[in-house]
């Protein structure tokens, strides 16, 4: 893979290259890249999704938006420090083609605003109740009609794939989606392979799937476009990473691994003394142990914590970037930046306790259960309505429940795949609050 290639300008549907040199620097491509996901609608919806706690009660814990755009934030500085790194070595992309550092802040900023873009309600137990809807519920009955790869995508149900569905899906009258450049695209896709073969190889990009079938000439133009490296040949669609989804990835890893550690604490479920020797741990090399004792407030302490440590992992992530830059590009560097850093110990150390006491904790667990729940009602009721217009045999209830969809979702002049995993992209752009407000109504009661 080459530099010049992976920082395309291109956008769907151009007819002519677009160059670098001739960007108004006032509004740069990959900067409306960012301003395009932010206004759109999937994105407001995160406001209301899980983050660490299900409809959480206080204001304080992270949603799925406030995760996204501190993401956001933290991949910036990433892609800005790298992006001056490479210049430095590859001076050409500069001198000839007019690129700034500031382009690959801008690239994995805007990537990593929409990395969560297509999750669904309830954190990631939401993409396993529609898996599980389509693998041993009332879904499984569609099997035989799909072929292999097409019942993988919803069995398999995955928030990534969903993502590059919404950032570039055609609708009538709108052609590519949000248009966003190739180069942001090719940031975005993590997994950049579809669903079968499911993890082939042990390689961080085979971890998991980044588009459904009905995406797969979109996916295979930008993969083509940005020179990305085909690793399977055949009926196996995969390729390499584009090098900057590993700065989308870590910039999301030091998110969580620290945030939510911190909501944790905020919310009780990990005693403050506990906490604070884990990530004194991680920063022990860049405390100011003076100020630290003068902060009277838990609040400011947590804060000049996270503060540390998120900078002590982003010049850690930088450093294995730089280091590995050549693999990178061949497309044999096989973890994510965060699993080479030299403080992995301290990470898995706050990761564990994270899962132990947040993820697994009795208000989470019990919420995820009535997730399942919400999820598998609305997936049966929306299926069965659609499945039932499409064959004409629509009750009035059927026809009532087609109502409720956005005039989008409610086609049926298409195959039942399409059908079928319109219904799983519905469910999955729906708020917490709106998915049980929907069920609410189902199981027939009056608001």
């Amino acid at each position: 893979m080459n530099w010049e290639k992976l920082l395309s300008l291109k956008r769907h549907g151009d007819t002519h290259k677009r160059l670098r040199k001739e960007q108004d620097e006032t509004r740069l491509g990959f900067e409306v890249d960012y301003d395009r996901v932010i206004f759109s609608s999937a994105f407001r919806s995160l406001q209301d999704k899980t983050q660490v706690i299900p409809l959480s009660k206080t204001d304080f814990v992270h949603t799925r938006l406030t995760h996204s755009l501190e993401v956001s934030v933290v991949g910036r500085s990433l892609g800005r420090i790298a992006g001056r790194h490479i210049l430095e070595k590859h001076p050409y992309l500069q001198e000839v083609h007019g690129y700034k550092f500031n382009d690959f802040g801008a690239i994995v900023a805007a990537a990593a605003l929409s990395h969560d873009i297509g999750n669904p309600p309830f954190g990631h137990s939401g993409e396993k109740a529609i898996g599980e809807f389509f693998k041993s519920g009332e879904g499984k009955k569609h099997q035989s009609v799909l072929s292999k790869k097409e019942y993988q995508d919803i069995i398999d149900f995955e928030g990534n794939a969903n993502g590059f569905k919404l950032l570039t899906e055609t609708r009538e009258g709108v052609d590519g989606g949000l248009r966003l450049s190739y180069a942001t695209l090719g940031a975005f896709m993590k997994y950049p392979k579809e669903s079968l073969p499911k993890k082939p190889t042990k390689h961080i990009a085979d971890k998991k799937f980044g588009f459904f079938q009905s995406e797969k000439n979109t996916f295979q133009d930008v993969a083509n476009e940005l020179g990305l490296i085909q690793t399977r040949k055949g009926d196996a669609i995969s390729f390499s990473r584009h090098p900057l989804t590993f700065l989308v990835e870590a910039a999301d890893d030091i998110c969580y691994t620290i945030i939510d550690f911190e909501d944790g604490i905020n919310l009780g479920l990990i005693s403050e003394d506990y906490a604070l020797e884990y990530l004194i741990k991680l920063v022990k090399d860049s405390i100011n142990t003076k100020k630290y004792n003068t902060l009277k407030y838990r609040e400011d302490r947590l804060g000049y914590l996270r503060a540390l440590a998120i900078n002590t992992l982003i010049s850690d992530a930088i450093e294995v970037f730089i280091e590995n830059e050549k693999a990178i590009l061949e497309g044999t560097f096989e973890v994510s930046l965060l699993d080479k850093s030299k403080y992995s110990a301290q990470i898995t150390d706050i990761i564990s306790l994270s899962v132990e006491k947040i993820y697994r904790s009795q208000e989470v667990v019990g919420k995820e259960i009535a997730g399942y729940k919400i999820i598998s009602d609305i997936l049966e009721v929306y299926t069965r309505a659609l499945v039932h217009e499409k064959e004409g045999s629509a009750t009035n209830y059927d026809k009532l429940m087609l109502q409720t969809l956005p005039e989008f979702y409610q086609r049926t002049d298409i195959s039942l795949y399409n059908i079928l995993l319109n219904a799983c992209c519905y469910v999955a752009s729906l708020s917490d609050s709106m998915a049980v407000h929907i069920h609410y109504k189902i199981m027939g009661k009056l608001l």
